[in-house]
């Protein structure tokens, strides 16, 4: 377990998780929301949208960017390669449009869908006593926010650190 830190206190964070594939996405949202509140991130500063499968996250996404009510936006889902080319045509667009969504709204937005050939690699990258790729997307966010306020010249209320991680698990080191 990491040890809590204050790296993301005051942020506000909206996490967009698919539904299908539920064993595996409630797995990814657990490690994400664990991984925010190890960052000072109160639950109140967390809006979980739940929606029917992977490609109706970035419309979601897009739209929470838009609101200006978060920070970052994380998107979880899982997508399992099966017997037709429809694993092909939902990864590209998944991916396309959460990287259009990012860039027309400046907000980070983080990818977090697995895109996986069979059940067992993503279950195993959503496995919370490994690399969990939910928690890995919290901590892209925090990272990617403190970014952009840099770039942007904004304060940043954890100044001289970095947000680090092993095995999936929130570390703040501080940097001169």
């Amino acid at each position: 377990m990491a040890k809590q830190t204050r790296a993301a206190a005051g942020l506000r964070f909206g996490i967009v998780v698919a539904r299908f594939n539920q064993r595996i996405t409630g797995k990814l949202l657990r490690a994400c929301t664990d991984t925010l509140a190890q960052c000072g991130v109160a639950p109140n500063d967390i809006q979980v949208v739940r929606v029917p499968g992977a490609f109706e996250i970035p419309l979601v996404a897009r739209t929470m960017a838009r609101a200006n009510r978060f920070d970052a936006v994380i998107c979880l889902g899982a997508v399992i390669r099966g017997d037709t080319p429809h694993f092909d045509y939902i990864c590209e667009e998944v991916s396309r449009g959460i990287g259009q969504a990012a860039l027309e709204t400046e907000v980070p937005i983080i990818f977090g869908v697995l895109t996986t050939e069979t059940v067992a690699q993503a279950e195993a990258r959503a496995d919370q006593t490994q690399f969990n790729r939910g928690g890995a997307a919290a901590e892209s966010a925090i990272e990617m926010v403190k970014v952009m306020r840099r770039i942007r010249g904004e304060a940043d209320n954890v100044t001289g650190s970095n947000l680090t991680s092993q095995n999936g698990q929130a570390r703040l080191r501080r940097t001169r």
